[in-house]
């Protein structure tokens, strides 16, 4: 499936970030539902992109396997999921791929060909190679993220929704994008 349109369309991680920054800051849309979630996100984002240290075997890794694709990342500045693994993703492969992202929100006609269990859950990575064409795709979240999703939705009654959101925050502050950036190399 070739998404040159979408690529076209998406931003760049300048771009993104400075997107964030307006709607946390300035928000041109003054009754916008996800006004507090942009705050949070940037400031997630600013933390990771602050702190994100180069894994240097990862990083071999991305050597070793030649990829000369790029990264189209379908995501939104109010999400928490994304507030840690898309500056991550910037950062990893800052001067090896290029990596823009598409706004889930203004144009859905992206996500729903990734559709993740029926949802348009995101930030949805697609690996792309020198021609546009969709390689694979990885998201919404690393495989422990998913399993406390898992842990919650067999029961809530014991592992409520706030801890559930306070456990995965916490894995994320602490992992810093290390486990998607390695999930993300097994699939290129």
């Amino acid at each position: 499936m070739n998404l040159k349109p979408y690529w076209e369309k998406a931003l760049t991680s300048e771009d993104y970030i400075a997107l964030s920054e307006e709607r946390a800051q300035n928000n041109p849309n003054p009754i916008d539902p996800y006004q507090e979630y942009y705050e949070l996100g940037l400031q997630r984002m600013q933390r990771i992109l602050k702190t994100f240290k180069l894994d240097e075997e990862q990083l071999k890794t991305l050597k070793e396997k030649n990829f000369n694709g790029k990264i189209l990342i379908i995501s939104e500045p109010w999400c928490g999921d994304a507030s840690t693994t898309v500056p991550a993703v910037f950062k990893f492969f800052e001067g090896h791929n290029e990596v823009r992202i598409f706004l889930r929100d203004r144009d859905e006609s992206l996500i729903n060909q990734f559709l993740t269990n029926g949802s348009k859950s995101i930030p949805l990575v697609i690996i792309l190679d020198e021609n546009n064409e969709a390689l694979h795709r990885w998201g919404p979240r690393p495989a422990y993220g998913t399993e406390l999703l898992a842990k919650y939705k067999a029961n809530p009654e014991v592992y409520p929704k706030e801890s559930f959101y306070n456990d995965l925050q916490v894995y994320y502050a602490k992992n810093k994008g290390k486990d998607a950036i390695e999930e993300i190399l097994n699939l290129i």
